[in-house]
């Protein structure tokens, strides 16, 4: 595991102090290692929504949505609830 040395202002330090006292982590390279797994899983997310949003500018031009049509086949493919 590679090793990293990191500066932080007072109130950070004090910031990431007070999230070890609440015994979730049990040190600060715990905590940093959770901080980068979320924003992680953060720009993974952001990039999912951005894909299906090209996706969706690709598909072409908009139709109109008939509700009602939807739900009696929604209807019919999965049974009345």
């Amino acid at each position: 595991m590679a090793t990293m040395n990191v500066s932080l202002p007072d109130p950070m330090k004090d910031w990431v102090e007070a999230r070890l006292k609440d015994g979730k982590f049990a040190n600060t390279s715990d905590y940093v290692r959770h901080l980068i797994r979320c924003d992680q899983e953060r720009v993974e997310a952001i990039a999912d929504v951005q894909q299906a949003i090209d996706e969706g500018l690709e598909s072409g031009e908009p139709r109109p949505f008939d509700f009602r049509e939807f739900k009696a086949r929604m209807r019919e493919q999965h049974g009345k609830r």
